[in-house]
């Protein structure tokens, strides 16, 4: 990796953004890397120690104002690599959740990282020269009943991704589109799920995640799907009907299903 590169990671406090940015930093990126807790300082401090500049930002990336922080932090320094993952979940039945919890993970999923991909794609674009790595899931393949917002901001994601990598296609900036299963982190516990099958039931490791995905950026793929058992899932799903999708998810992720 050529000295003094950049990378920009977002929800890298825990979980996979953890990762990649941990993934980045073995590679020999310097690192901004952002979130919205304290906690992403001292990250910032354990991936110093892999020889490389970490600047963490504390902001709300479900805000504008969160966005603008972190791209004030980088400054006029050109992005060479763009890790969006920053994301959100919650589990219940939507008409049970608390809207402003899902107003959240629409502000947070989709409005806050097509802003940071907004303005850091049209630096890249300027250089010609970037990689954009956006973390989608294939949840999005599935109609998600008792998780039915954050299925659907997936799906978004999912679609958007493709559709941006086209539109760049003869530019020197690539878009690959990061989608995991139920992967290893906090995301369950936030999004209040322990007592679902999905939130209790054995999980991919974050950093093998990860370490795919980061690959698979680096090779300017357009998609990677970890783990075999997911692919089979999302070539299964691209042929099933949804009403049957929806029931089955119901299966894993209806509250109370942790222990049947």
């Amino acid at each position: 990796m050529p000295a003094n590169q950049l990378a920009v990671v977002t929800g890298a406090s825990t979980g996979i953004g953890l990762e990649l940015a941990r993934c980045c930093a073995q590679a020999g990126y310097n690192l901004v890397i952002a979130a919205d807790e304290p906690a992403i300082e001292r990250v910032a401090v354990d991936l110093r120690r892999l020889g490389v500049n970490v600047e963490p930002v504390e902001a709300d990336l479900a805000t504008i104002d969160g966005v603008d922080k972190l791209c004030a932090r980088v400054g006029d320094r050109p992005i060479d690599a763009l890790l969006a993952n920053a994301g959100v979940g919650l589990g219940k039945a939507f008409l049970d959740q608390d809207f402003q919890r899902v107003r959240r993970i629409i502000d947070t999923n989709i409005t806050g990282t097509l802003y940071l991909i907004h303005r850091a794609g049209n630096e890249m674009l300027r250089r010609n020269s970037g990689r954009i790595l956006i973390t989608g899931s294939i949840a999005g393949f599935t109609p998600g009943s008792f998780q039915a917002v954050y299925n659907a901001s997936k799906a978004f994601l999912d679609s958007f991704s493709f559709a941006l990598r086209e539109e760049l296609r003869d530019s020197g900036v690539t878009v690959t589109c990061l989608m995991p299963g139920a992967t290893e982190t906090e995301f369950f516990r936030r999004a209040e799920m322990m007592d679902t099958k999905v939130g209790t039931e054995k999980k991919d490791g974050a950093y093998d995640v990860a370490k795919a995905g980061f690959d698979a950026m680096l090779r300017g793929d357009a998609d990677i799907v970890t783990g075999l058992k997911n692919k089979i899932q999302t070539t299964v799903a691209n042929v099933t009907p949804n009403e049957i999708l929806a029931k089955q998810h119901r299966k894993m992720a209806e509250p109370g299903t942790a222990n049947s």
